[in-house]
């Protein structure tokens, strides 16, 4: 990796934020909405996951309480439109169970949980992840954790700050260990790497030409429009 990874790192967000602006992310009304959706978008599109949420809403169950006391196929029906309803219906009662168990439904008590000890324990819930679990940290409860997803994988990979198979954990450390610990410069920066890696470094057929960040990537296809 390269020595001077704590500039280049923070040049990288600087060119970001001149080119896209503050993202405003993650949306939601309230952090158990963050939650909600946290779980909602594995493996989907978010505009499935605001679909979700809005039936939710419509139906007057987002509460913590509310939505566990509803039958897993009600619940199911009504997150329908973020994908793999059945499945994610289970998940989202496991991290209800969770809530209510360990915290009395209070995301406030749970988030005055130390990192170090909140973390472990979400990603023992099952069906949490360590992306997912981040985003809860970072997004709803904001703790200095970096998220990282796809699109983090493969910008940095291009750019050849990582190599290639790098794996979660080792990238999150990169920014971690190079960056100041800030639940705000994390929230933006990985919502700006959402955004170019959604409009612009795509898997196929990137647009490295509207690219703020291209110069210097390794990618076959730089330069291309």
């Amino acid at each position: 990796m390269a020595p001077d990874l704590p500039a280049r790192l923070m040049a990288i967000y600087n060119k970001l934020f001149a080119q896209f602006g503050p993202q405003h992310w993650w949306p939601g009304e309230t952090p158990f909405e963050v939650c909600v959706g946290a779980i909602l978008t594995q493996n989907t599109a978010w505009t499935n996951v605001e679909k979700a949420i809005a039936n939710l809403k419509t139906a007057g169950v987002l509460h913590p309480a509310t939505l566990r006391a509803l039958p897993d196929d009600e619940l199911a029906e009504l997150i329908r439109p973020s994908g793999y309803f059945n499945l994610k219906a289970r998940r989202l009662k496991g991290f209800l169970n969770f809530l209510g168990d360990e915290f009395g439904d209070s995301l406030e008590k749970m988030f005055r949980e130390p990192t170090a000890t909140l973390r472990p324990r979400l990603l023992a819930v099952h069906g949490i992840g360590p992306e997912t679990a981040d985003s809860i940290l970072l997004y709803a409860g904001g703790h200095s954790t970096f998220v990282v997803d796809a699109y983090t994988l493969r910008i940095f990979t291009r750019l050849g700050l990582v190599p290639e198979g790098t794996g979660y954990h080792a990238m999150q450390a990169v920014f971690e260990d190079n960056l100041p610990q800030s639940a705000a410069l994390y929230n933006e920066y990985h919502a700006l790497i959402v955004t170019l890696g959604k409009d612009f470094c795509r898997p196929r057929g990137p647009r490295c030409g509207g690219c703020g960040v291209a110069e210097g990537c390794g990618y076959p296809m730089a330069g291309s429009a």
